[in-house]
């Protein structure tokens, strides 16, 4: 369920976020909050231009879903927050579970740069990194399922 104000989240439930120019990490992010109720988890997705900073660092449970626009850029809708959760202080994530599923094309340099990007950023602000950071190109539906479940399953025991 995609909401458009983020205080309708509750911080026991898990919190997807997508950046994406194209629409396939949202595509993503929805996807993934339909199977959350699968495993008893109740999720929120949001577009990143939706969260601030101070949203991430309440939430227990995170999956962001991002992909890489021209040669290696945040796309848009992510710059904003992405900007703000780099000038938090160290450690201000240290409640924060995430996950990270990038999208890129390998036909370009900076390969899947925002989630990586991402994926640096949480964990310096003291995020816990629950599964590895997926790095998926053009073709991600061919192996992503299995990521999804699996990190499903670890936000699924993870205590609140």
């Amino acid at each position: 369920m995609k909401l458009k104000r983020i205080d309708e989240y509750m911080s026991d439930e898990i919190l997807i976020i997508y950046g994406t120019e194209t629409g396939n990490a949202e595509d993503l992010a929805e996807e993934i909050g339909n199977l959350a109720g699968k495993h008893g988890l109740v999720s929120k997705v949001f577009d990143m231009e939706d969260v601030s900073a101070e949203n991430l660092a309440r939430s227990k449970r995170l999956i962001v879903c991002v992909s890489t626009w021209g040669e290696g850029e945040q796309p848009d809708n992510a710059q904003d927050l992405y900007d703000e959760v780099v000038g938090l202080d160290d450690g201000s994530m240290m409640n924060v579970n995430y996950a990270v599923l990038a999208l890129g094309d390998t036909a370009f340099e900076l390969f899947c740069e925002s989630g990586k990007e991402w994926d640096r950023v949480l964990e310096q602000k003291g995020a816990t990194r629950v599964n590895e950071r997926i790095d998926c190109d053009t073709d991600y539906y061919d192996y992503v399922d299995e990521w999804i479940g699996l990190t499903l399953k670890i936000m699924q025991d993870i205590e609140v």
